[in-house]
C-alpha cells in the first residue's frame, strides 16, 4: 500500500467515525462502541476490497459481506451511505419508526446489506453457507464476515468453523474484532478468548493475528489469505472498542452509549483535534 492509498483510507475513516457519531445522536443512543472498533475494516473492504456495485445492490456476483455482529449497524449504515447505496439523510433515521436502518442490520431494509442479524453467533453460519453456496454456483466472489469476540463464546460459532473447514472453503475470509470487550463486560472476566489463531488453525482454517487499526496490516493479511488454498480465512483483528469516539474509549459500559448533538460534536472536535496533532 502506497502513502497516497493509505492517506486516502485515513480520510475516509474519519470521515466514517463523524458519520456514524452522528448516526446514533440522532437516535440519542446506540452501539457506539462495537461500531467504532471496525471502522479500519469496513473502510478497507468498502474502499478497495470488495467488488461491489452500489447502484446494483443485489448483483448475483458481488462480493458479500456478513456483519455478524449486528449491533455495529451504525458503521456500516455510513459506510454504505458514503459509497452511495442510500441518501445520506437516511443517516438521520437510525432506529426511529419506520426506518431503513434498525439498531441491527437487516437484508431487508436496507439497501447494500447481505445479512439480517441481531442473534449472535448467527452470522458466521450464514457466511458459511453463503460461500458454500456460491462454491456450488460456480461464482467468483468472496464472501466477507465480522464476528465479534464476546459472540464468539457461542457454540454455533464454532459448528460454523469446524464446517467451513471440513468444506475447504477458501472464498470465505472472516475477521474477529478482539476488542476484549461485551454487553456483560470484559471478555477477560466473563469467557476469555485466548489462542483464538490456534484455535481456528485447529479446525482447518488459515489464521492471521493482526493490528485492526493498521490499514497495512489489514491489507496484508487479507491479501496473503487470498493466495491460501484449500482453507478458509480467519483474521483476528486487535482493535479498541469505541476507538474515535474518545468519551468511551477505556471505559467499561461503552457498548452502548446516549450521545445527543451537542456530545456528538464535542466527540467529532476532539477527535478531529487527535487526528491533526497525530
Amino acid at each position: 500500500m502506497d502513502d497516497k492509498t493509505l492517506g486516502m483510507l485515513k480520510e475516509q475513516a474519519l470521515d466514517a467515525r463523524r458519520e456514524t457519531i452522528r448516526c446514533i445522536a440522532s437516535f440519542g443512543s446506540g452501539h457506539i462502541g462495537g461500531s467504532m472498533s471496525i471502522i479500519e475494516l469496513l473502510t478497507y473492504l468498502y474502499y478497495g476490497g470488495m467488488n461491489i456495485d452500489p447502484s446494483n445492490p443485489s448483483w448475483p456476483n458481488r462480493d458479500r459481506l456478513v456483519i455478524s455482529k449486528g449491533h455495529s449497524g451504525p458503521a456500516l449504515y455510513a459506510m454504505l451511505a458514503k459509497k452511495g447505496f442510500f441518501d445520506p439523510a437516511m443517516l438521520a433515521t437510525l432506529n426511529k419508526g419506520g426506518t431503513k436502518l434498525p439498531s441491527h442490520v437487516d437484508m431487508t431494509k436496507t439497501p447494500g446489506v447481505d445479512f439480517t442479524a441481531g442473534s449472535l453467533g448467527q452470522g458466521i453460519s450464514a457466511a458459511v453457507g453463503i460461500a458454500l453456496g456460491q462454491k456450488i454456483k460456480k461464482i467468483d466472489a468472496w464472501t466477507y464476515a465480522v464476528v465479534g469476540d464476546g459472540e464468539s463464546q457461542e457454540g454455533e460459532v464454532w459448528e460454523a468453523a469446524e464446517s467451513a473447514g471440513a468444506w475447504k472453503l477458501d472464498n470465505l475470509i472472516a475477521f474477529t474484532d478482539l476488542n476484549g470487550q461485551q454487553l456483560d463486560g470484559y471478555t477477560e472476566d466473563i469467557i476469555p478468548m485466548h489462542h483464538l489463531k490456534q484455535r481456528y488453525e485447529t479446525f482447518g482454517w488459515d489464521a492471521y493475528e493482526i493490528d485492526g487499526h493498521d490499514f497495512r496490516q489489514i491489507e496484508k493479511a487479507v491479501c496473503e489469505a487470498k493466495t491460501v488454498k484449500g482453507r478458509p480465512h480467519m483474521i483476528i483483528m486487535h482493535t479498541q472498542k469505541s476507538r474515535g469516539y474518545i468519551p468511551g474509549e477505556g471505559i467499561k459500559a461503552n457498548h452502548s452509549m446516549p450521545i445527543d448533538s451537542a456530545k456528538a460534536s464535542e466527540a467529532i472536535k476532539a477527535l478531529e483535534e487527535r487526528e491533526e496533532a497525530k
